[in-house]
């Protein structure tokens, strides 16, 4: 049976890639992502944590748009008293009518990540010219309004067309965060040339966790501490990425805020800490590309595939 395949990467088995090490003989990269989205009010796609109401639906509308008003606020604070790097997967919208948020990530020095315009729609839902105008637009706000121009991209809701790898080379962009394949970064194949695929962390994800899956805040700190713990043991044999994702509107909320910082203390004050990377993706794109030939997956002698 010929079932349908993609071509983007070819099979690789971990424990037959070369062994590298992360900056100063580091083997844990550690990075939290934190979504900063924007949603339409009473139309298109949405969170929600009880039942969908009938548009316009404001109280799930007023719950999602708490995550800008209050729940970043607290976790900004969260990751400035331990010492923690944030990346942000930012809707362009977003950018643009929050100019608070984005004074305090320029204040910070984190790194965005391109996030479409909005979470109320999806990639895969546009033809390929209407996806590339999506990207363009997207980038271009993002680059004006951050004042720097965004290297990854994550679609909202990880949500990819056929063709959404070869747009994003073809848009400048040098890593991507769609493809939660591995515990490495891998290189992936589009039409115009190689894009670094960077794992970004599907299941420690706030999201699926307490909205799909209905489980409570202390299952995920306890998900983060195993993660994060096993992670570190294992990376004694190969160097890992331990990514954690976050959404303003759902740790933001005080109940699920003690259970994240509970999580990220443990991980600041672990005494194994030493061996940790505390980074962002576009640190680990950089360095992994500039590895030798041969070491990332997806490359050869000759360089990325």
């Amino acid at each position: 049976m010929d079932l349908p395949r993609h071509n983007r990467y070819e099979y690789s088995p971990l424990i037959e890639r070369p062994d590298f090490d992360w900056p100063d003989g580091k083997r844990l990269a550690f990075y939290l992502a934190l979504n900063i989205e924007h949603f339409a009010f009473g139309a298109g796609l949405g969170h929600t944590p009880t039942a969908l109401g009938p548009p316009p639906d404001p109280r799930n509308y007023a719950w999602r748009d708490y995550g800008l008003r209050v729940g970043i606020w607290r976790i900004f604070d969260l990751a400035d008293q331990l010492g923690l790097p944030l990346c942000h997967l930012i809707n362009s919208t977003a950018s643009e009518r929050y100019p608070q948020i984005v004074a305090r990530i320029r204040a910070r020095g984190d790194e965005i990540v391109g996030h479409g315009r909005t979470n109320s729609e999806r990639q895969a839902d546009f033809p390929e010219a209407e996806e590339r105008a999506l990207i363009a637009e997207a980038t271009e706000v993002l680059t004006r309004v951050h004042g720097v121009r965004p290297m990854g991209w994550m679609g909202p809701w990880i949500s990819e067309s056929s063709v959404t790898p070869d747009l994003l080379k073809e848009a400048g962009y040098s890593y991507l965060l769609d493809w939660p394949a591995d515990d490495q970064p891998f290189w992936m194949r589009t039409r115009a040339g190689p894009i670094l695929g960077i794992p970004y962390p599907i299941e420690i994800n706030d999201s699926p966790t307490m909205l799909t899956r209905m489980q409570p805040a202390t299952d995920f700190t306890q998900m983060i501490i195993d993660q994060f713990d096993t992670m570190l043991e294992l990376s004694k044999e190969a160097p890992l990425i331990c990514g954690v994702s976050l959404h303003t509107f759902i740790v933001g909320q005080p109940f699920r805020y003690a259970q994240l910082r509970k999580a990220l203390t443990h991980i600041v004050q672990h005494p194994a800490r030493n061996r940790v990377w505390f980074t962002r993706p576009g640190e680990i794109a950089r360095y992994a590309a500039a590895l030798p030939p041969g070491v990332i997956a997806g490359s050869s002698g000759s360089g990325p595939a």
